[in-house]
């Protein structure tokens, strides 16, 4: 017997197993419980599906420049406040109960070595569904992305003792608030090129912005991690320990040009003198003796993408102000503001 098939034949079906679908659904019957893992033909589509997604999506979107390693400090401090609990880290294994998820977070000493830095870039800035692996909670923050790229990298050849000195310094007697472990005991950032000085800072501005991460005001995964776990009196005795501590105040010094645009700003170019917000007494950050690489890569941030008309960019105060900047007078103004003569390096 010949059936004819027939566009009134066809859609029939489909109806019916769309019906027969939503039944099953329906029905309970299916079990979806984290407990019974995958068949094996599903875990190799997911995977098979994920890693082509990721290849396609990392080459047409990922920068040229997925990785960073000046700021392994603060990638490994994020890492360990955020990621180790899943994938655990050199010396420390994961915790049980988030390795009973389907699927279980990879190891990375073992898994990253089979992404590119672009793949590891577009993996960790947007996540992946269905895997319990979340997207970079800053869509913004391109440069702390970069960061755990080269963090991340370097996980295969890390030694438990390497991965403890870059997440640790201090101890709970000396460090109650978790934050020297990135801005150091002394609160000079441990040497890093991405971690502000915060000896000598204002005291009021610290607080101000850690309320500002805590509620997602300012911008910054790293930050918005440890700030929403502190306690409004804790936030309070941070600021007020660092503020406390010598380090920002050094005398600016450096090339003419910098000075008359910290001093005197750009009344062609509609830029204020940075001195007219940043001087003693005024309510916002200081900026005498910062780091240059901090100020540097700040600025550059505030600036965006060339390629995005400024109509498109933020129009808060420093994003304004800082793409007025000559994109030549970054690196003067910063080292001038530090008053250290050291060069910052491109980002």
């Amino acid at each position: 017997m010949t059936i004819r098939i027939t566009w009134k034949r066809v859609i029939v079906t489909l109806i019916g197993l769309f019906a027969l679908g939503m039944a099953f659904a329906w029905s309970g019957v299916m079990n979806l419980a984290a407990s019974s893992g995958h068949w094996a033909i599903t875990d190799w589509f997911l995977h098979w599906a994920m890693r082509n997604s990721v290849r396609t999506h990392a080459a047409l979107t990922a920068p040229d420049d997925p990785s960073d390693a000046t700021g392994l400090v603060s990638a490994a401090g994020h890492f360990a406040n955020s990621c180790a609990v899943c994938h655990g880290a050199p010396g420390q294994k994961p915790a049980p109960v988030m390795q009973a998820a389907t699927p279980p977070a990879p190891d990375l000493a073992v898994n990253a070595r089979e992404w590119t830095d672009k793949q590891l870039f577009w993996i960790l800035q947007h996540g992946v569904k269905y895997t319990g692996m979340p997207a970079w909670a800053v869509q913004d923050r391109q440069d702390e992305v970069r960061r755990m790229v080269a963090f991340v990298r370097r996980l295969p050849g890390m030694t438990p003792a390497q991965y403890r000195a870059l997440v640790a310094e201090g101890s709970p007697a000396t460090d109650p608030d978790n934050c020297a472990g990135c801005h150091g005991t002394d609160g000079r950032g441990r040497g890093s090129p991405d971690i502000p000085v915060l000896g000598g800072q204002n005291p009021a501005y610290l607080l101000a912005a850690l309320q500002g991460y805590a509620n997602g005001t300012r911008s910054s995964a790293v930050m918005q991690q440890v700030a929403m776990r502190m306690e409004p009196a804790e936030m309070a005795a941070a600021a007020r320990r660092f503020a406390a501590m010598p380090g920002l105040g050094a005398r600016p010094s450096g090339s003419a040009e910098a000075a008359h645009i910290v001093e005197r700003g750009l009344p062609e170019k509609q830029l204020p003198a940075c001195v007219s917000c940043h001087a003693p007494g005024k309510p916002y950050p200081v900026l005498a003796g910062q780091r240059a690489t901090y100020i540097a890569e700040r600025l550059r941030h505030w600036q965006g993408d060339k390629n995005v008309v400024d109509a498109r960019k933020s129009h808060a105060t420093m994003p304004v102000i800082a793409r007025r900047i000559p994109k030549d007078m970054i690196d003067p103004i910063a080292r001038y503001l530090a008053g250290d003569g050291a060069a910052p390096p491109r980002s």
